[in-house]
């Protein structure tokens, strides 16, 4: 078995639904969704406001790649467009995958440029962290530490003032 840490995101459209598609696409593989947060953009600030939430996910038959699979066909499911020209520009729905465990509790590290286990940018990422403390209060990045100490103390630290909870918008599945 392995456990995923999956970070949502979407600023176009109906975000709530795009992040709700998500949901129903790992079905009954969620274990337990965080809140949901409206943070600015990251990386390229000329588009709209992002809703994010982390999801933790867990089956006895996913590899890495089949976490990065469905996390691309929950993107397709919501109509992402990817536009080379801006890596971190607008979308309807994007999937990353944060940290793997395998079912010894021991974390997937990978250095493949298609898959970079954990996340590569996590650690910097004040709209991945924060959800993620919801629902691991006491989780640790591997190779980064706390997630409450990269929080608070880390690059995020700058960020999360800027990380609004959304306790008017559940993230629960409408199928």
């Amino acid at each position: 078995m392995t456990r995923a840490v999956l970070a949502l995101g979407s600023n176009l459209g109906d975000r709530i639904a795009h992040l709700r598609t998500a949901l129903a696409v790992f079905g009954d593989q969620v274990l337990v969704t965080s809140g949901v947060y409206e943070t600015p953009p990251w990386g390229d600030t000329e588009q709209p406001a992002y809703l994010n939430a982390v999801l933790l996910v867990a089956d006895p038959d996913a590899g890495p790649y089949d976490w990065l699979t469905r996390a691309r066909e929950a993107e397709q499911a919501a109509g992402r467009v990817r536009d080379p020209r801006r890596r971190f520009g607008p979308r309807t729905l994007d999937v990353d995958v944060i940290s793997i465990w395998t079912d010894d509790d021991e974390p997937v590290l990978s250095d493949d440029p298609e898959l970079t286990l954990p996340h590569p940018r996590a650690h910097l990422r004040a709209f991945v962290l924060r959800p993620w403390i919801d629902i691991q209060p006491y989780g640790q990045l591997p190779g980064h530490g706390w997630l409450t100490d990269l929080l608070t103390a880390g690059p995020a630290a700058a960020e999360v003032a800027e990380v609004r909870p959304r306790p008017d918008l559940a993230l629960e599945s409408t199928a």
